[in-house]
């Protein structure tokens, strides 16, 4: 897809590690401005002078997407500094804390929907009239094969993961006609931040996670970027309301 991009603006959520990191500078490098958001600011813009130094063209946004002024103030800088909008990654998400349904926390149900759910309906809010002052645009949220299938003792994850695959397909059928395609990404165990601070370096956690993918490895943040950009590119031109699974083949099992 090598320049597949070009003149297009992308805004990826949660862009300072992992998969959104990855994902913006895969949209980087195949031409799109790229606009990073992220609560860790050092990192984030840490983020965009690399995309720089090679070439490319980025900006950093500080925005907690569980806030609706916050994500406002986002698009608004995505508008300001580039004038349109073509491609979104809602990736911003939070793993909470591990608990059975029983002993989660109110606090814990709260957070990791309203960062995980809310923040991705509050992203879509926004993004979507951008897009439609323009020639529509593809935007992709970051779902989980949580979302799909359940997992003990994640009761908000799950339900937040699964709330982004309800959410996409009920936004795709409003905006279809208008030029809007919206769908998810559902990945399985990725070698990211998220996984190995669940992991801890231990060696017996980390093989019961790989041990859950029938490819035998976990996959790369590389891997989901590439899914990313397909369904945001012209080739996925009769895609929308589709929650792409990218995950080893978990949840074929």
């Amino acid at each position: 897809m090598s320049g597949a991009f070009e003149g297009k603006v992308a805004l990826v959520t949660g862009a300072s590690s992992g998969i959104g990191k990855a994902t913006a500078e895969a949209f980087a490098r195949e031409g799109a401005r790229v606009v990073v958001s992220d609560v860790e600011v050092t990192a984030g813009r840490e983020l965009v002078a690399a995309i720089e130094a090679t070439g490319g063209t980025a900006t950093f946004v500080e925005c907690d997407v569980s806030s609706a002024a916050e994500v406002e103030n986002m698009v608004s800088h995505v508008r300001s500094a580039y004038g349109r909008l073509d491609c979104a990654f809602n990736n911003a998400g939070i793993e909470g804390d591990m608990a059975n349904t029983v002993d989660c926390s109110e606090e814990n149900w709260d957070r990791t929907l309203a960062v995980n759910l809310k923040g991705v309906w509050l992203c879509m809010k926004h993004e979507i009239p951008v897009m439609l002052e323009d020639a529509g645009g593809a935007i992709v949220n970051c779902a989980s094969v949580a979302g799909l299938v359940g997992f003990r003792n994640l009761p908000a994850y799950c339900a937040s993961k699964g709330g982004i695959v309800e959410l996409t397909r009920a936004t795709a059928l409003e905006y279809a006609d208008q030029g809007i395609r919206v769908d998810a990404i559902c990945p399985g165990v990725i070698r990211t931040p998220m996984v190995e601070r669940v992991t801890a370096g231990d060696p017996e956690i980390e093989a019961e996670f790989t041990a859950l993918e029938p490819l035998g490895r976990m996959g790369t943040p590389e891997e989901i970027a590439d899914a990313v950009l397909w369904l945001c590119s012209d080739g996925a031109s009769f895609v929308t309301g589709h929650a792409l699974v990218a995950d080893g083949g978990l949840v074929a099992q």
